[in-house]
C-alpha cells in the first residue's frame, strides 16, 4: 500500500513538476473515516483534500459539492482523474486503484495519468 505509514495530514506533491497538488490532505484509512468520506460536510477549501485508502471507487450520495477525484495505484501513480464529479449523481472508479484523493472541483486540472504523487508529512 502506498505509502506504508501515512500521517493523519499530508501535503501531496506532483513528482513530475514538483508542484503542490494540495497542501492539507486528511487521510481516511479506517472503516468509519472511509465510510463517511466527505458526505454531509462543508465544501473543501482550496488546498484541502481527503485521501481515502484503500479505495477504488467513489459515489457522491450525500455530497453537496462537486469534486475532482484522483485514483492512485499502490506506488502513488495516477491511474485516472475524474474531474467535476457531480454531487448526488456522480460515480467514479478506476481498475487497479488502491486509493483516491478527493479535491475541490478544478483542483486537479494539471494532473495527468502517469504522474506520481508523493505524500509529504505536514507538521
Amino acid at each position: 500500500m502506498y505509502p506504508p505509514a501515512v500521517p493523519p495530514t499530508v501535503r501531496l506533491v506532483n513528482q513530475r513538476t514538483g508542484e503542490t497538488v494540495a497542501a492539507r490532505v486528511s487521510v481516511a484509512d479506517s472503516f468509519w473515516s472511509r465510510f463517511r468520506g466527505l458526505m454531509f460536510r462543508r465544501p473543501l477549501e482550496p488546498g484541502e483534500g481527503l485521501w481515502i485508502q484503500p479505495c477504488s471507487s467513489i459515489h457522491m450520495l450525500g455530497m453537496r459539492f462537486a469534486i475532482d477525484a484522483i485514483f492512485l495505484d499502490h506506488d502513488g501513480r495516477v491511474l485516472k482523474v475524474a474531474r467535476g464529479v457531480r454531487p448526488w449523481l456522480g460515480l467514479a472508479a478506476a481498475r487497479g486503484a488502491r486509493s483516491v484523493v478527493e479535491l475541490p472541483a478544478g483542483s486537479a486540472a494539471a494532473i495527468q495519468p502517469g504522474n506520481r504523487l508523493e505524500a509529504v508529512p505536514v507538521p
